[in-house]
C-alpha cells in the first residue's frame, strides 16, 4: 500500500524493517532491539513514541520498553520528551555512526589497557604474554586507524553536504 503523502510502499517498508531487524540479530543484536532500531531508521522523522513502535511492530509496549532501554545503553537511541507532553519519544542520534563507534573506542581502549596489564603480569616472553602483547598491539593499531577514519568520514560527509 503506497501512501500519497510519503510516496512510500508501506508494505515494502514493513518487510524491510523485518529484514533489517533479522540481519542485525544475525550479527549479534538482540531481536527486539534490532526491530526497534530498524523501525526508527526507516521513519522519516527519525523518532517515534513507544506506542508508535509497538503498533508498527505489532508487539507489546513492554517489549518496546526493554528494547529501547537496551538501545539507549549501547548509545544508538536517545529518549526525549517535548514540553507539555506525557509521552517519551525515541530518536536516532544525528551523527549516529560516529557517536556509536566513538563509544566503541572507549571499550577498545579499556580492552587494550587490560591486555597491557596482562603483559605486565605475565611477561612478554611467555606464550600467554605474547598472545596478550599481540592483542594489545592489534588494538592499539586499530585505535590509531580509527582516528584517521573518523577524520576522513567527517571530511567526506561535509563534502557531500556542499
Amino acid at each position: 500500500m503506497t501512501t500519497p503523502d510519503t510516496k512510500r510502499d508501506e508494505d515494502a517498508v514493513r518487510r524491510y524493517v523485518e529484514s533489517l531487524g533479522l540481519v542485525l540479530s544475525q550479527i549479534g543484536m538482540q531481536r527486539m532491539p534490532a526491530r526497534v532500531f530498524a523501525a526508527l531508521m526507516t521513519t522519516d522523522e527519525g523518532r517515534l513514541t513507544a506506542a508508535d513502535l509497538a503498533a508498527q511492530l505489532q508487539v507489546s509496549p513492554a517489549a518496546v520498553s526493554g528494547a529501547v532501554r537496551y538501545l539507549e545503553q549501547i548509545g544508538l537511541v536517545a529518549k526525549e520528551r517535548e514540553p507539555g507532553e506525557r509521552r517519551d519519544h525515541y530518536r536516532l542520534y544525528d551523527d549516529l555512526w560516529y557517536a556509536t563507534f566513538l563509544k566503541r573506542d572507549r571499550m577498545i581502549m579499556m580492552w587494550r589497557d587490560a591486555a597491557e596489564n596482562g603483559v605486565d603480569a605475565l611477561g612478554e616472553d611467555t606464550p600467554s604474554g605474547k598472545r596478550l602483547a599481540e592483542m594489545r598491539d592489534f588494538l592499539s593499531f586499530m585505535l590509531e586507524e580509527l582516528t584517521g577514519m573518523y577524520e576522513r568520514w567527517h571530511k567526506l560527509r561535509e563534502e557531500k553536504k556542499a
